[in-house]
């Protein structure tokens, strides 16, 4: 993967620095996050943005750690 160099808003880069301590993130990955979310949510105005963020993070979680899914309806005995 190549990196480019861009210019970005002191305000931005500083509320991405606070974000990605607490998301323990780069400040460029975080960044980057919030670009992946804007471009989904761009692509599906009908999602609801946090929907679309949940759905980023929990793909990018290493199977190995998934909890595999359970209907309800199969707890019910």
């Amino acid at each position: 993967m190549s990196t480019v160099s861009v210019r970005i808003d002191e305000s931005l880069v500083s509320a991405a620095r606070s974000a990605a301590k607490a998301e323990f993130r780069t400040v460029q990955g975080q960044v980057e996050f919030w670009a992946k979310v804007g471009r989904a949510a761009l692509d599906n105005p009908d999602l609801p943005a946090s929907f679309i963020a949940e759905s980023l993070m929990s793909m990018a979680e290493p199977r190995e750690e998934s909890t595999p899914f359970v209907p309800r309806s199969a707890t019910k005995a």
